[in-house]
């Protein structure tokens, strides 16, 4: 074979791999956080300033997985009051397992979630309430098994 030959089954070569590699990438998907980001990008200053409320409370946002569901629990300081909100389980791998459901506590300021309408995987679990006339926001990470 010469170097002819060699050249041009390089040449075919290296076409060929671009080739599949350009059809590989119409089969990617890229999915956004959110389809209206750059609204929400404007207003994030509302959530700087909540979650900073929600870290000078005394306690924290606790979630906890057990066989009946998850336990959201709300800090101590929200008990006996009237708390809105809203509670969005979003997985940043997979836009099809994100979940949002409203915040509807108890008087212990606890909300049982039932853990059969999440598919299991890794989450980041957004909260943000509003009670007295304030907004407050925390993230957690969880595992649903």
């Amino acid at each position: 074979m010469n170097w002819g030959y060699r050249l041009l089954f390089t040449f075919l070569a290296f076409g060929a791999m671009i080739g599949y590699l350009v059809i590989r990438s119409f089969g990617t998907t890229y999915e956004l956080v959110e389809k209206d980001y750059y609204s929400n990008e404007l207003a994030y200053q509302k959530v700087i300033d909540a979650n900073k409320r929600t870290n000078l409370l005394q306690t924290s946002l606790t979630l906890n997985q057990t066989d009946a569901g998850i336990t959201l629990q709300l800090p101590a300081e929200m008990k006996n009051k009237k708390v809105t909100g809203t509670v969005w389980f979003y997985c940043d791998y997979d836009q099809r397992k994100d979940f949002r459901i409203g915040l509807q506590t108890d008087t212990d300021a606890a909300q049982l979630i039932d853990v059969n309408k999440i598919s299991p995987g890794d989450y980041l679990v957004k909260t943000t309430w509003d009670c007295d006339g304030q907004s407050y926001y925390a993230e957690r990470l969880m595992k649903v098994k």
